[in-house]
């Protein structure tokens, strides 16, 4: 764990969306701790600290709470949907070696072959992994692949001491070249010979 994962959090008995607001105006986001069978517990964390960890996917903390240390997976954010601030966060209670099942952003680096491009079909992979060594992505490389080539979720080549959940044939990277548009014609047809403009146009006005 990294100092800037290590967390102070506040017990609180105080529920209701106005202590909650108070809450955020004092810079704090309300959040909820739970699982293993524990009772849920409900604290305050600091406001600037938590939202730039949770950049990051999977985001796990060690949290101080009152002396005592828990690591907590965040399994949810809750956002205003207006004004994007934080409104409460659910934490799931880890234990170190403990696995974990996430699902995991993916990453293409490289370039394919001159004139293609690769097309990400699937965004994340649901993978089982350590609770202490959870991937923030996994980069898949598409250098030098050329038209046809497909990447399945098989291929992907998984962190260390990690097991794929997804399902293997699910086709996660397609290189194509890509299919330019055609100019619609837009000429108009001519007249047959003998006709006039002012008959063709009567035609197409019948049609």
């Amino acid at each position: 764990m990294s100092e800037d994962t290590k967390v102070q959090a506040e017990l609180r008995e105080s529920f209701g969306k106005g202590f909650a607001r108070r809450l955020r105006a004092a810079g704090k986001i309300p959040a909820v701790i739970y699982g293993h069978g524990t009772d849920p517990v409900h604290v305050a964390l600091p406001g600037h600290q938590v939202s730039l960890i949770i950049r990051r996917a999977n985001a796990l903390l060690e949290l101080d709470i009152e002396g005592t240390s828990q690591l907590a997976l965040v399994k949810d954010v809750q956002k205003d949907p207006v004004h994007q601030i934080i409104e409460h966060i659910d934490l799931l209670v880890v234990k170190k070696g403990e696995k974990v099942t996430i699902d995991v952003p993916l990453v293409v680096t490289g370039e394919p072959f001159a004139g293609t491009i690769a097309n990400l079909d699937t965004t994340t992979l649901s993978i089982e992994a350590e609770a202490t060594h959870i991937p923030q992505n996994i980069e898949i490389s598409v250098e030098g692949l050329e038209e046809g080539a497909h990447i399945t979720a098989a291929d992907v080549v998984l962190p260390k001491g990690s097991t794929l959940l997804t399902d293997p044939e699910v086709l996660v990277v397609a290189v194509s070249v890509p299919v330019l548009e055609l100019e619609e014609d837009t000429t108009a047809e001519e007249p047959a010979e003998g006709e006039t403009e002012a008959e063709a146009a009567q035609e197409d006005a019948a049609k």
